[in-house]
């Protein structure tokens, strides 16, 4: 039995044919609709997945990233903290410095003040020394540019002159 009374050639589908293709469509679709149902779950869930992945791998770097951000902030201040404490050293090391060579020279100054009443008073008692022995050394001398010996107590006419 034809569905369409005119004859049309094979374009003309039969009754019984259209009955067995719908019936057959039907559970080809009532069979599959259960299993498309259960790979559209299993591809959300992969999805699902994949995104939550994704995502906890965003917030992972993120805060990888603000971590980051920190040490850097706190390397930077431990260098400026660095130099500044660098800085100060070096002032005191200078100040210690000039503060030595101040007692080093005021040392010095005193060594030499100390040294040069030493060599004064030395000096004046050399001096006082060699005073009492002046008429014998003068004798002595006399007595070797003239050729003759000159008593200490003798006197000249050129020693009167003065």
């Amino acid at each position: 039995m034809d569905l369409i009374p005119v004859e049309i050639g094979p374009l003309n589908p039969q009754v019984l044919d259209l009955a067995v293709g719908l019936v057959l469509f039907a559970v080809c679709y009532l069979s599959m609709v259960p299993l498309l149902r259960r790979a559209r779950r299993i591809l959300d869930a992969r999805e699902q997945a994949t995104d939550g992945v994704a995502q906890h791998a965003e917030q992972v770097r993120a805060l990888a990233e603000e971590k980051r951000d920190e040490a850097q902030t706190l390397l930077a201040e431990a260098r400026h903290d660095a130099a500044r404490t660098r800085q100060q050293a070096e002032a005191e090391g200078a100040s210690l410095i000039a503060e030595a060579r101040a007692d080093g020279i005021r040392e010095r100054d005193a060594l030499l003040a100390r040294a040069a009443t030493r060599i004064e008073a030395d000096r004046a008692a050399a001096e006082a020394e060699l005073h009492t022995h002046i008429p014998e050394l003068a004798a002595e001398l006399a007595s070797r540019v003239l050729g003759e010996p000159v008593s200490p107590g003798t006197r000249t006419p050129a020693a009167d002159t003065r």
